[in-house]
């Protein structure tokens, strides 16, 4: 297999000196909490932590989700993020008249597509718990989104999520390579999954990335693709079809948009694409942008399309998108060899054998909410 190690690329390695300060600062705030010196609290209910160790997209809203759809018929669920480039600050709980700017794209995601699951955004998530716990005193899991790396809380159970086409392995320090957290931080958690993988990933290699990962003899290892669903509409969500006939111009403001590229080259006739950073804010500049190269294009079968968490920060536009084949393309993370019913009795056992740890770091009263 190929190494790929991103602070050997030329432009990065200018930038490597910042990366040693960096390990040292996040080795150091590690052996703080290892050491009990930072202190780090723990709850009386099942709290499912998922992450990564490196910054981009590495499929953690899909997985999110899945959980919120394999979860929420059994149990009464909450999902706690931090609310990345919100325009507020401090606690809040999706509402009727929330935006993507009160609680940023991906919780607003969560709470458009689940709106009887209760979603929050806090900073702090050793604040945020307990008033989410407050405002829905019925929870009873909550699902911390991104918080891998954010040790004030110690969550029951860990799902740490490695790119396919990036393992953190691989990968070295911020800012000449995308790790934000130490490759040994991987041991503490307690699953371990490897996204976006291909279709067709084979035993060898699924074995050959088991040895180079090596998880623990209490940890578990898991692989899934990318399942793309039926393009909808934004405003009016009925269903098309993207095939050879159809010419389509893409529009993200993603971390990583090769998945969604790659799929697009084996299904489209030919796509142009429009990138924005990861979690542009758009405006009408941008939109009115977009509708002149769509306009622009030659072909006679021809959409926009863009991804479910920029349509939540597109979606304020709904006047202006109403006449435009403005079409989302919906994802979700496709458990390999067979494993996802494995998955799925792992959380749902975690969640009905819990138990709240003794432990002078438990919150009290975390179950009532008071």
């Amino acid at each position: 297999m190929n190494f790929n190690f991103p602070f050997l690329k030329p432009i990065r390695i200018l930038l490597f000196p910042f990366s040693l300060i960096y390990a040292l600062a996040v080795r150091v705030r590690n052996w703080c909490y290892d050491k009990r010196i930072f202190p780090s609290s723990s709850f009386n209910l099942p709290i499912i932590c998922v992450g990564n160790l490196a910054v981009g997209g590495t499929g953690k809203s899909p997985m999110v989700e899945w959980l919120i759809r394999v979860l929420q018929d059994r149990f009464t669920i909450a999902v706690l993020s931090r609310g990345y480039k919100r325009k507020t600050e401090g606690y809040a709980l999706a509402g009727e008249s929330t935006s993507a700017l009160d609680i940023g794209d991906e919780p607003m995601q969560f709470h458009l597509k689940f709106p009887d699951v209760a979603v929050a955004v806090g900073e702090q998530r050793i604040e945020a718990i307990p008033q989410l716990l407050h405002d829905r005193p019925d929870t009873g899991v909550i699902i911390l989104d991104d918080a891998f790396q954010h040790r004030a809380v110690s969550a029951g159970l860990n799902i740490l999520l490695t790119d396919f086409s990036n393992l953190f392995t691989r990968d070295w320090w911020l800012p000449s390579g995308d790790l934000r957290d130490g490759r040994s931080s991987s041991r503490r958690a307690d699953v371990i999954v490897v996204t976006k993988c291909r279709e067709d990933l084979s035993e060898d290699d699924r074995r050959s990335i088991a040895m180079e990962i090596a998880p623990t003899s209490g940890q578990k290892l898991f692989f899934t693709s990318i399942r793309y669903g039926d393009p909808y509409h934004i405003t009016q969500l009925e269903n098309t079809v993207i095939d050879d006939q159809t010419e389509v111009l893409l529009v993200t403001g993603i971390a990583n948009p090769a998945p969604l590229k790659r799929w697009l080259g084996d299904r489209a006739g030919t796509y142009d694409e429009m990138a924005y950073g990861d979690h542009h804010i758009f405006s009408i500049d941008d939109l009115q942008a977009i509708f002149r190269r769509f306009t622009g294009m030659a072909g006679t079968r021809k959409i926009i399309l863009t991804t479910e968490k920029d349509a939540v920060r597109l979606i304020k536009f709904r006047e202006e998108l109403v006449a435009w084949p403005f079409y989302v393309l919906p994802i979700d993370p496709s458990f390999l060899f067979g494993e996802e019913g494995r998955f799925t009795d792992l959380i749902v056992k975690f969640i009905t054998e819990f138990k709240a740890p003794a432990d002078p770091g438990v919150q009290p009263g975390a179950i009532s909410g008071q």
